[in-house]
């Protein structure tokens, strides 16, 4: 067995399957903190854990050794966890969490389509972010992928083109829809001047997302306020740069003619944000003194 069960398989009605891994690209952790509020809010508990002798590279991904005067009192390993919980609303709710394999692909995507299968998973959805031409000022865009163009139809996110490394949410996509399982890949647009930092705006759209394709309810109270508080943190150092203001309207400009059409990754040029992100960081440990 490449892995071991924590709980018997549980009896689930049509359970959703949330997919974030790390290792692949997520701005600003946008997806990790959704994947975080997720496990928070349906009260998830670990179901099957995956054996990281045959999946992860721990040279790459070392143990953290807990010293405590001499003494090594524990290590600390990394693993893949596959997670089980209900929403407020009882939908049942699986999450596939941790660091990406570092090999067979494959397999492991073969193995999760299998308990995807027992747990009778009706539909699968990976999150991520990705760095964009895009204002702070607007409501962060969704763009989606899938193997299956029926899937694609009725969602009314972007449907970028572009060929770019794929992850193993991309290898799960394709192994669960040839399995049957409606899967998707839903990513969050992120402004690329504070994609190095927490962006609480995109995980709630991220959240809201999921919301309106699986019906999965999670409130995240707690992103929506600290987004609302860094909308106006950044409003504020914008307002004091007129090269800042310049960058942001035209980036609104752009946003506002883009509108919901089908648009190309490769179509935004990115002005450089860097001066503006290195205030905001700057600004951010003045608050924290």
């Amino acid at each position: 067995m490449s892995y071991e069960l924590h709980q018997e398989l549980p009896a689930l009605d049509q359970p959703v399957l949330v997919v974030h891994l790390t290792g692949w690209i997520d701005a600003s952790g946008a997806g990790a903190a959704a994947l975080a509020a997720i496990d928070d809010e349906c009260e998830t508990s670990l179901l099957a854990t995956f054996d990281g002798d045959a999946y992860i590279d721990y040279r790459a991904r070392r143990p953290t050794m807990e010293l405590r005067d001499g003494v090594n009192t524990k290590l600390v390993w990394d693993e893949i966890q596959l997670r089980v919980g209900h929403d407020p609303n009882k939908q049942a709710v699986l999450t596939l969490v941790g660091p990406e394999p570092d090999s067979r692909w494959r397999e492991f995507a073969r193995v999760v389509t299998e308990l995807a299968g027992h747990l009778g998973v009706r539909q699968m959805v990976a999150l991520g972010a990705y760095p964009y031409a895009t204002p702070h000022t607007r409501p962060p865009r969704l763009s989606s992928s899938s193997p299956s163009a029926e899937v694609l139809a009725n969602l009314p996110y972007l449907k970028n083109s572009v060929d770019v490394p794929a992850g193993m949410s991309s290898v799960l996509e394709h192994a669960l829809s040839d399995a049957g399982v409606a899967s998707l890949g839903m990513w969050v647009q992120v402004p690329h001047y504070v994609s190095a930092m927490s962006y609480p705006a995109a995980t709630v759209a991220l959240l809201q997302g999921l919301h309106e394709v699986t019906g999965i309810t999670v409130s995240a109270a707690e992103a929506v306020h600290e987004a609302e508080i860094q909308r106006h943190r950044i409003d504020k150092l914008v307002a004091a740069n007129d090269e800042h203001g310049t960058m942001v309207a035209n980036l609104e400009a752009l946003y506002d003619q883009a509108g919901e059409q089908t648009m190309s990754l490769g179509d935004a040029q990115l002005p450089s944000g860097d001066d503006l992100a290195a205030e905001f960081e700057r600004f951010l440990r003045e608050q924290e003194n």
